[in-house]
């Protein structure tokens, strides 16, 4: 292998299931080239790289983002529950139990 290849990782969950791909990736790699390479959109068909948000180690990036060696692309799925809505429901819940 080419000392210039880095060394990425895929990773989606889903619901039901999670899944990790380890790629070595030429240099000039964007996120969605690592996706589409990885394999990860034909396991997982319901992911919609026009709807699904991408990430970095955790933090929001975009498609065409280049990536660094030990980069980890993260795929996110679409919320399904207000954030604040449910920390509320949460916290509604513990009082009446108190």
């Amino acid at each position: 292998m080419s000392a210039d290849l880095l060394a990425v990782e895929v990773v989606y969950a889903s619901p039901r299931r999670q899944a990790r791909y380890a790629l070595r990736v030429e240099q000039g790699t964007t996120v969605a080239d690592a996706i589409c390479t990885s394999g990860v959109l034909e396991a997982f068909p319901e992911i919609d790289l026009a709807r699904n948000r991408v990430g970095i180690h955790g933090n929001l990036t975009r498609l065409a983002q280049q990536l660094r060696d030990g980069d980890r692309v993260e795929i996110y799925r679409p919320l399904t529950a207000d954030p604040k809505a449910a920390r509320r429901a949460r916290a509604a819940r513990r009082a009446d139990r108190s």
